[in-house]
């Protein structure tokens, strides 16, 4: 048996060594190219309400800050409708730096509810400078026209809106 499994184990590594010889210089010259960037297709706006946000304290992981989500809307090309009240952005903070963590949801003009959880980075800059960017993950019915979102990355851009709320556009990595 243990003569079978290490025949085995041999032909595996000289197939192997026989595909480095035939893909290796090319895969030798992909690696020296630049890499191209992903492309990437605008899909929404969300202007995010937010109600008080009150402080959890040191949780000796950093300082936790829950921020309401108290309702607002969102625009793209394809999809239109609210945000709606109940969730919340989790935000923990370590010196100049934060997580965040939103959790929400927003219902379509059509009726269709997609749940949303956003991870991402706020850090503070020399001279006033802030990185600010996020990474939405949507959930929408299986058998809805917004299943695609399912199979998708995003990324997105926050900013800071009117009344104190958030504008994040969305974009879908191609």
């Amino acid at each position: 048996m243990k003569r079978i499994f290490f025949v085995a184990a041999v032909m595996t590594m000289l197939s192997n060594v026989n595909v480095n010889a035939q893909f290796g210089a090319g895969a030798a010259q992909q690696q020296n190219a630049e890499p191209k960037a992903p492309e990437l297709e605008y899909v929404l706006r969300l202007n995010v309400a937010l109600g008080q946000a009150f402080t959890v304290g040191d949780t000796g992981k950093g300082v936790r800050t829950v921020i309401p989500i108290t309702g607002g809307t969102f625009e793209g090309p394809d999809m239109k409708g609210e945000v709606l009240p109940g969730g919340a952005d989790y935000q923990m903070r370590y010196d100049d730096r934060s997580e965040i963590e939103a959790i929400y949801c927003i219902r379509t003009d059509d009726g269709v509810s997609i749940h949303i959880r956003n991870y991402g980075i706020i850090k503070m800059g020399g001279q006033g400078g802030m990185y600010f960017r996020c990474a939405p993950k949507f959930e929408a019915p299986k058998d809805s026209k917004y299943a695609w979102m399912n199979e998708c990355l995003f990324l997105c851009q926050p900013g800071f809106g009117a009344g104190g709320g958030i504008t994040l556009d969305v974009w879908k990595v191609k």
